[in-house]
């Protein structure tokens, strides 16, 4: 949690120099109003946004009782309110949870991922995702990413502006070098650590999930079916939330594979087959 939160740190003041240097003091003050824009809209609509995107429809436990009944007991083991409960049609096996904070959680699962896991594995992935929602860290990441991505945000807007606006600046802009500078390295910086963010935080749900399972395998057997089904079921994904999904939604001919917010799953395979070493 204190990386992640370092993280975080970096990432805002990250965001704030590349408002000064493009546009110095006034240019700053831009920047730091959208990060607080940014941030409060995320915090409260996040859930909202994220749930519309991917058309997932709010289940009760009359219409999906296995389902409804294993998020039920694993909330329970977790110290957990009740999460809502939401499927997404689509064929591709996957889940995410979202939410500003346990209170107002939400799991949803594919319908993909219903059809091809066992009872075993899917309490493995549901029990990932509440330890997302014990730790916070459906909102951390969500920041995370949207922050990243006002930094690119504003990189465009500052190569646009050097393109019609010339060389003439006011003794109140930055400085076209540092700004040049910031244009090129800001993004690539954000992205490497939004990128760190998420994948620290994916191992954290790996072994938090575990934990509230009580059976490491149930994620790890989990987990190779879904990393197998992944890459032969395309999904319409958005990027920006590619970090919410338990595995990385995108297609594997994409470029963003070289840059995934989630760690190898080989690597999280075996640190969950260590913890059942370590069990006995």
């Amino acid at each position: 949690m204190l990386k992640t939160m370092v993280l975080m740190v970096f990432l805002t003041v990250l965001l704030m120099a590349i408002g000064g240097a493009v546009g110095g003091r006034t240019g700053l003050t831009f920047a730091l109003i959208m990060a607080f824009g940014l941030n409060f809209v995320t915090y409260w609509f996040s859930d909202k946004i994220v749930l519309r995107m991917y058309s997932a429809r709010e289940v009760t436990e009359s219409e999906e009782p296995e389902l409804y009944s294993i998020v039920r007991r694993l909330a329970s083991k977790a110290g957990l309110p009740m999460p809502r409960v939401y499927i997404v049609d689509e064929d591709q096996p996957n889940a995410f949870a979202t939410g500003r904070n346990p209170e107002h959680a939400a799991v949803a699962a594919t319908s993909g991922i219903l059809r091809i896991l066992s009872r075993e594995e899917l309490e493995g992935v549901l029990a990932h995702e509440l330890a997302h929602v014990k730790h916070r860290d459906i909102l951390i990441s969500t920041i995370a990413a949207t922050i990243a991505g006002a930094i690119s945000y504003l990189a465009q807007m500052a190569q646009w502006a050097m393109i019609f606006g010339g060389s003439r600046r006011d003794d109140d802009d930055g400085s076209p070098i540092a700004a040049i500078v910031m244009m090129i390295v800001a993004p690539i910086a954000a992205m490497l650590v939004q990128m760190a963010i998420s994948r620290a935080r994916e191992y954290s749900a790996d072994e938090g999930g575990a934990e509230i399972s009580g059976h490491p395998m149930y994620l790890a057997n989990a987990l190779k079916k879904l990393d197998m089904a992944s890459k032969q079921i395309p999904m319409d994904a958005n990027p920006a939330t590619a970090h919410m999904f338990i595995v990385n939604p995108l297609s594997a001919g994409m470029l963003m594979r070289l840059f995934s917010t989630h760690p190898p799953m080989e690597e999280r395979i075996a640190r969950l087959e260590a913890m059942r070493g370590a069990r006995r």
